[in-house]
């Protein structure tokens, strides 16, 4: 028996298939979340999950998974190590953002998220799930909860400049971490405690190595500035399990190399997750949310609702 606890998984790219690595290590501990919140790859992650697919499965479908087969662009269909080859897409790439909202249309991607979410809708699953993105047009952060699925996922991974923005209604949606990569809150919100959170993107110093090109640029800026905004009390998990390496948001090579680090970091916490999740410690549980209170009212955290 556990208690009704929620999983929070970042945004990343390619960093976020530490994700599947984490729901292994569950898997294996026995222990399975009430609720999965997700944004961007951490969407893309939880969503499938909350569909019923496991690790397993989701390891059985990266074996042979290369991006490159979900980009429209002819260029990026060629290999890539030509010098020739990398500068033909990087003017397609800049025609494209020229021409439109953004480098890569992400038709693909989206009928590839329609098959694997088997088009179901938010109101389908058996296990809740949620996810955020940003609309454009009124400038407020959306938690998408009813609807498409795969239309909620194609929503929150729309990365600026390189997805174009995902039209929903009369929403123009784009990443939903612009304004918060690891929303814990939404998990607060309704009423879930504990949370654990997975952050695949923490603000860490990087090397030089890995600023390569204008996306890695673009990037690292992203990354900053999503770790710059301040933390409210409701937003920050019972445990956070950061799982990074200076893997590229792009790299879609080191499939393995990252689901292992995403299962050993979580085996690492299994006995911080035990004491988390199974019944008979709920004042362990709650004596760091009073902490965070009493640190607000000192003003030595910040009020979110300011």
């Amino acid at each position: 028996m556990t208690k009704r606890w929620a999983l929070v998984l970042s945004g990343g790219g390619a960093k976020g298939l530490a994700h599947v690595g984490v729901l292994e290590a569950l898997e294996e501990l026995g222990y399975k979340p009430s609720l999965v919140v997700g944004t961007s790859m951490g969407a893309i992650v939880g969503g499938l999950y909350a569909t019923g697919m496991g690790p397993a499965r989701m390891r059985d479908f990266l074996e042979d998974f290369d991006i490159r087969d979900y980009l429209t662009g002819f260029s990026f269909q060629l290999p890539e190590n030509l010098p020739f080859i990398r500068i033909l897409q990087a003017g397609e790439a800049l025609g494209n953002l020229l021409k439109d909202t953004g480098m890569e249309p992400g038709t693909k991607i989206y009928e590839l998220l329609r098959d694997l979410t088997q088009e179901l809708s938010f109101e389908d699953l058996a296990l809740p799930f949620r996810c955020n993105a940003v609309d454009l047009i009124s400038g407020i952060q959306q938690v998408f909860s009813t609807g498409s699925l795969a239309d909620a996922i194609r929503a929150s991974m729309s990365f600026p400049g390189v997805f174009k923005p995902w039209k929903i209604g009369e929403g123009l949606y784009v990443d939903g971490g612009i304004v918060d990569n690891m929303p814990v809150w939404i998990a607060r919100m309704m009423g879930y405690a504990p949370v654990i959170a997975v952050n695949v993107a923490p603000r860490t110093p990087v090397k030089e190595v890995h600023i390569q090109n204008g996306i890695d640029v673009i990037m690292r800026s992203f990354s900053l500035v999503a770790s710059r905004i301040p933390r409210h009390y409701q937003n920050v998990p019972d445990l956070e399990i950061v799982a990074s390496d200076g893997t590229s948001p792009f790299d879609f090579s080191r499939k393995d190399v990252l689901i292992h680090l995403g299962k050993d970091l979580t085996l690492a916490h299994r006995d911080r997750i035990k004491a988390l999740v199974r019944p008979g410690v709920s004042r362990l549980i709650h004596l760091p949310d009073r902490l965070i209170s009493y640190m607000r009212r000192k003003r030595w955290v910040p009020d979110w609702r300011r």
